[in-house]
């Protein structure tokens, strides 16, 4: 499908205020009402679907993937797949069952659903549950009638047709407000999954199209940098032209800074103990990107332009040029939001800062995890030191071992 070009003004509207943001929430959505989804019987009684998916971090350019500002201005994000301890900190597993039902479990949260009628699946916007993902992209996998034209009177029969009942398990080893994109990744991770299950097949790209397509579902908003960084493997920069449908696309940085065996060990994960919400951060820069706040449209153009420094610097493979345009993109996020960081953010940064090269809050900020590039090996130490003796003890706050995943998302059957 081509891109839609459309100008800026029939994009966000004469007098396009808070009320109005459910458009660009319907303009997202809106394809996969009509579509026509038949499920094929893929697996046998015995087999197990696993898909596990790395995170991301975010290096530069953050925000303006995010909608309307990548509609009429297109965005520009570079970011990194990164594995936590040695691992994919995301999985879900996905398996037939005998009885016409799904059943729903978060091994992290202790939790399982069972859902027997349509109703129950499309309570996907009920506030706190802890299933609002898979039941929002098992709805748009078409098992819901709104988004499929295939039509079927209750949820038992459309399992009928297929065969066998669905049992959903998801695993997330992230603590919850990381910044790491850990809600789109593991959405991603849930459609990759019912994809092969379902005998839909579907690519990478359909994929993140359809994790955008969850997150303005269930509100909580968000562009498509999360999902791209983490399904896609490796150092990349990811673009997208101005327009409606957007269509990012993902360009391979070299990876030298990462996996170098002396540079590699200069980049640290921190987890703050900090827990924050990123839609309340979110909607109030949406919000002004609506509003056509000059000052909030300049920052997003210089976060933009800064990117191609960021590049460069990755490129050249320049490690200290490259820590010192970090520590630039945390100062513009900050300028485009005070509330991305917090005093205690602050004075954890303070305490660091004359060993680092660089650092920022993967993500929206306000908490999750810190992002380190040091100096030297010296540093290294010195910081771990630093965090040990003033900070690991407070708030679950731990240093993590991150490293590059140039896998991506992967989806394997038992």
């Amino acid at each position: 499908m081509k891109n839609k070009k459309v100008p800026r003004k029939e994009i966000l509207g004469t007098n396009l205020n808070l009320k109005r943001s459910g458009d660009i929430r319907s303009q997202i959505v809106a394809p996969y009402f009509k579509q026509t989804l038949y499920p094929s019987r893929k697996v046998f009684m015995d087999q197990i679907v696993w898909s596990r998916s790395p995170v991301r971090i975010d290096l530069a350019g953050g925000w303006t993937d995010t909608p309307p500002y990548s509609m009429t201005d297109g965005g520009r994000v570079i970011n990194m797949a990164i594995n936590v301890n040695g691992q994919e900190p995301l999985q879900v597993f996905v398996k037939p069952t005998p009885e016409l039902h799904i059943i729903l479990r978060s091994i992290d949260a202790g939790l399982d659903e069972k859902i027997t009628t349509l109703d129950m699946l499309e309570e996907f916007d009920k506030v706190g549950s802890p299933f609002s993902i898979p039941k929002a992209a098992l709805c748009l996998c078409g098992l819901s009638p709104k988004f499929n034209s295939h039509i079927f009177k209750s949820l038992e029969e459309y399992l009928k047709q297929l065969g066998y009942g669905i049992e959903l398990t998801m695993l997330s080893c992230i603590p919850a407000g990381s910044g790491l994109g850990t809600s789109s990744l593991l959405c991603s991770a849930c459609l990759g999954a019912l994809s092969n299950f379902l005998g839909f097949e579907w690519s990478l790209e359909e994929i993140a199209q359809r994790t955008l397509a969850v997150e303005q579902l269930l509100t909580t908003g968000g562009g498509w940098q999360d999902q791209f960084g983490g399904m896609y493997g490796g150092i990349k920069v990811i673009e997208s032209e101005a327009s409606i449908l957007q269509q990012p696309y993902a360009t391979t940085l070299p990876n030298t800074l990462f996996t170098d065996p002396l540079y590699g060990s200069y980049h640290m994960l921190y987890y703050t103990g900090i827990t924050r919400t990123a839609k309340n951060i979110l909607v109030e820069i949406v919000n002004r990107v609506i509003d056509q706040d000059i000052q909030t449209l300049d920052i997003l153009r210089e976060i933009k332009t800064h990117s191609y420094a960021v590049e460069h610097a990755i490129k050249k493979g320049d490690i200290t040029t490259y820590g010192s345009l970090l520590k630039e993109a945390w100062e513009l996020n900050k300028r485009l939001d005070s509330g991305v960081s917090t005093p205690e953010i602050e004075y954890l940064i303070s305490a660091i800062d004359d060993w680092a090269l660089g650092y920022k809050l993967p993500g929206a900020g306000g908490g999750g995890y810190l992002y380190i590039v040091a100096k030297d090996l010296t540093a290294v130490n010195m910081i771990k030191e630093t965090l040990e003796n003033d900070f690991i003890k407070k708030k679950n706050a731990r240093l993590s071992e991150m490293s590059l995943s140039l896998k991506g998302l992967q989806v394997t059957s038992s």
